[in-house]
């Protein structure tokens, strides 16, 4: 069975397994969620036919790549497609361009007896069909774009919603100069592939208006796409109020307290955990050093020291004493001028619950009425 261009949304739609049969460094630097890498040809085997595709042509390519992959290797290999689909029965098969790779992995499943659907134009299609679909899908809503100085809560707002776009959970990063996760980002293409069937999900569901954080163009190394960066540069504000106390104790808890635990859940000793923590915390600092000045760092960095030595006594709560400084001496000047160029946007503001309010009377289905909850 051949996967032509008009189901491929359906392979996203409905969150297909997909076998990728591509060598390991292809699938590395792009891949979409569902997909599981089993290799036709591993990086060193792929490496060594191209050379013999390039001097003797694709006959002679291709004969070589039958002899490699051949005996208990050929065998091993199919064993290892057979048990993925045997635990994913709906799955799909695709290669880079759905060529040669692609072809033979299903002619020698079906001499096994075992049959899969291959994706026609493989993941070059694949990807093709989400780029343009990028464009067209955000081009189709109606974007609203949740704003605020640091620490007022932003995303916790936005969960409260189901026609969202988390661009900061695609992107493995808060968003800011300490936004830095324990688990990588991903790569510039695998986020906007993500980014892409989010889109296509909310379409097909007919969310005419979307939540989103405003951003900036960068998340962590991670660039949004043009056409939405664009949209959401165009788009209405709706700016979230918050008190400095309360914009303080959410960035410690999330920042610090939360922060700490992930490290400490995560690394072999309490002592690894604090050091590589407070690497992160030092390390971010300084990556704004120059724009705080020689002056305000130096005294912002001996805080972030002291608030460290105390923390390893059992309180943390003296970082909350440079959260403030930075917050009045940095995040907030910067906000207040970004926001200036931004005043005709702005069409809500107010607290947290008085945007909830407001955003389910504009017929924002909140997520726990979505859920049933």
């Amino acid at each position: 069975m051949l996967i032509t261009a008009q189901d491929y949304p359906r392979l996203f739609l409905e969150n297909r397994p997909l076998l990728d049969v591509r060598a390991e460094i292809e699938f590395s630097k792009g891949a979409f969620p569902t997909a599981v890498n089993l290799p036709l040809l591993n990086d060193s085997e792929r490496q060594q036919i191209g050379i013999i595709y390039k001097q003797q042509g694709s006959a002679m390519a291709i004969t070589a790549g039958h002899k490699m992959v051949s005996g208990d290797l050929k065998s091993c290999r199919i064993a290892q497609w057979q048990e993925f689909i045997r635990r994913n029965p709906d799955a799909c098969l695709y290669c880079f361009r759905g060529g040669q790779r692609s072809k033979i992995a299903t002619a020698w499943l079906a001499e096994c007896g075992t049959e899969i659907p291959r994706i026609d134009g493989g993941y070059k299609a694949l990807r093709r069909f989400l780029i343009a679909g990028t464009e067209r899908w955000a081009a189709a809503s109606e974007l609203y774009i949740i704003g605020g100085k640091t620490g007022t809560g932003k995303t916790r707002l936005l969960h409260q919603f189901n026609a969202k776009v988390d661009l900061e959970a695609m992107a493995c990063h808060r968003g800011s100069a300490f936004g830095k996760r324990l688990t990588p980002q991903p790569t510039q293409i695998n986020f906007e592939n993500l980014l892409a069937i989010r889109l296509l999900q909310l379409h097909h569901s007919q969310c005419q208006r979307l939540l989103v954080e405003d951003e900036s163009a960068l998340i962590g190394r991670l660039k949004v796409p043009d056409p939405l960066f664009a949209r959401m540069n165009a788009a209405e504000l709706i700016i979230i109020e918050a008190t400095l106390a309360e914009r303080v104790n959410r960035i410690h808890a999330e920042y610090i307290i939360d922060q700490w635990f992930e490290y400490k859940n995560n690394a072999q000793s309490e002592g690894a955990a604090f050091e590589m923590y407070s690497r992160y915390l030092l390390n971010s600092l300084h990556g704004i050093s120059k724009r705080l000045g020689g002056t305000r760092y130096a005294a912002l960095n001996s805080l972030m020291e002291s608030a460290l030595q105390q923390q390893q006594t059992g309180t943390a709560e003296l970082h909350k004493e440079w959260i403030a400084e930075l917050l009045i001496n940095y995040y907030d000047p910067m906000y207040a001028y970004q926001l200036e160029k931004k005043q005709h946007r702005i069409m809500f503001k107010g607290t947290h619950e008085e945007i909830m309010d407001w955003l389910c009377q504009q017929g924002f289905a909140t997520s726990e009425f979505l859920s049933g909850n």
